[in-house]
């Protein structure tokens, strides 16, 4: 066994300590199941406690907009009596300029409490930038851990405009090619700093994340007496759409429906050396967002505190060149330069809103803050040194990796809604893999992780495996 093998098999021991001695064991059961909630618990802090954190250092309380040329649009291109209202929560008024600032401000709140001196992040970048922003708020040191090139060492201008703004924060930014050598130098900087593990995953990063669900709720019943119709949310990791739903349902809207959008890279593998720079989206895209929600526990923590699928009602995707086009939309017709990734949900938003009945209300979750890196044409210019073809026309004529199409208009945009009941099967067989008998711990369990508590979905599913339920 070489040193890195030895190394790894220490990461156990590692993440433990860098978590302030949570034991993710605790909360194993039998077979496939864990405690998911007691592992949310873990968390101790209200959601009252975790407001008044927040607004503390710069986060939360930001404003919700009524996008009044959008959906003027929407009307003209809807049928009579059609047309949802779209309102659009705007993250980028956050320090750091976006969502995750939620994201990071409990985990670095509690490393500062429990007397850490510094905190270490993987990203891509806007959540490096998130923790880097708090962690100078609360005087604690901040590593990032980024992965930016390929082999070449080309890296994209959107990942290398997060670098930057991560290193404007103040913090240390160990970039690095795409590869397993991610995860094995954030261990490696965990076990020699002793510094607290600022995961995306871990549930401090997700109940920070519910008072954007709490905000939505509140704000759209004050403005319109009545909760939103629907939520779409940028999915990548899943943490957006857990957290969010969580807050919505802690402000009493159970049957806000929650959609998740991607930017479909089928046929993309984000972890290819070929692949890496040929895809203008660093996250919310379906390298992430499918495989986070048929296995979301392969991250850098032994469970993910992310579950999308427990929370998802429905999945969207759009196409790359939808997204670059909703991005100058909204700038021209709104006056409002944010993304370009949280324009994702927006993409989808508008022709789905011509799809609504006119007294729905559709809340766009998030926006993110822009820069020159970020910025489309930066991004589209990248894509042809790259190889990738840029045309005006047709998004049914995206290539991943190969073409980006622009639409003409407005009325070109479109999405294509994912079959759900595939993706719960995906993720059911992933977990019964060589499993001929389970408890009925793990069947309800498994119910409430493809969010078919109510149904036999799971039960007809064991059943034609082969499956017996013990008990």
């Amino acid at each position: 066994m070489g040193k890195v093998e030895e190394f790894l098999k220490k990461s156990s021991e590692i993440m433990k300590k860098s978590l302030a001695g949570v034991d993710y064991d605790k909360f194993e059961m039998k077979n496939i199941s864990f405690d998911y909630e007691s592992l949310m618990n873990l968390v101790p802090y209200n959601i009252n406690e975790i407001i008044k954190i927040q607004k503390e250092y710069k986060v939360g309380g930001t404003p919700l907009y009524e996008l009044e040329n959008i959906n003027k649009i929407v009307k003209k291109l809807s049928k009579p009596g059609f047309g949802a209202k779209i309102l659009l929560k705007d993250e980028a008024n956050n320090a750091s300029g976006s969502f995750k600032s939620r994201r990071a401000s409990l985990s670095i709140f509690h490393a500062k409490k429990l007397g850490y001196k510094g905190v270490v992040a993987e990203t891509s970048g806007n959540y490096g930038a998130a923790v880097a922003s708090q962690a100078a708020q609360m005087n604690l040191k901040a590593i990032i851990v980024q992965e930016v090139f390929d082999s070449k060492w080309i890296g994209q201008p959107e990942i290398l405009e997060k670098g930057r703004a991560c290193e404007a924060y103040g913090a240390e930014v160990w970039q690095m090619t795409v590869g397993p050598e991610l995860f094995y130098w954030t261990l490696k900087i965990l076990n020699e700093t002793g510094y607290f593990n600022a995961s995306l995953y871990t549930p401090f990063a997700i109940k920070g994340i519910e008072t954007l669900g709490y905000e939505i709720a509140n704000d759209v019943k004050e403005k319109y007496g009545k909760f939103p119709d629907y939520v779409l949310t940028t999915h990548a990791g899943g943490g957006n759409i857990t957290g969010t739903k969580r807050g919505l349902i802690s402000a009493g809207a159970k049957d806000t429906k929650v959609i998740g959008v991607s930017v479909d890279l089928r046929g993309l593998h984000m972890a290819s050396d070929r692949d890496f720079n040929r895809k203008s989206f660093t996250t919310g895209h379906t390298g992430f967002g499918v495989p986070f929600l048929v296995k979301p526990d392969r991250t850098d923590v032994p469970r993910n505190a992310a579950r999308a699928l427990r929370y998802i009602d429905d999945y969207f995707l759009v196409s790359q060149g939808e997204v670059f086009y909703t991005t100058i939309l909204l700038a021209q017709i709104e006056g409002l330069e944010r993304g370009p990734a949280g324009n994702t949900a927006l993409s989808a938003a508008i022709p789905f809103a011509t799809k609504l009945p006119e007294d729905k209300i559709i809340v766009v979750q998030e926006t993110e803050y822009t820069g020159a890196g970020k910025h489309p044409y930066a991004q589209l210019t990248f894509a042809r040194e790259m190889g990738v073809e840029v045309i005006k026309g047709d998004p049914n004529d995206n290539i991943p990796g190969k073409r980006i199409a622009i639409p003409e208009d407005v009325e070109n945009l479109r999405y294509e809604e994912l079959n759900m009941n595939e993706l719960k099967i995906s993720y059911l067989k992933h977990n019964i893999k060589n499993i001929q008998e389970i408890t009925k711990d793990d069947l309800n369990f498994l119910k409430q992780e493809v969010n078919e508590v109510e149904s036999d979905f799971v039960e007809k599913f064991l059943y034609e495996k082969g499956v017996k339920i013990n008990g």
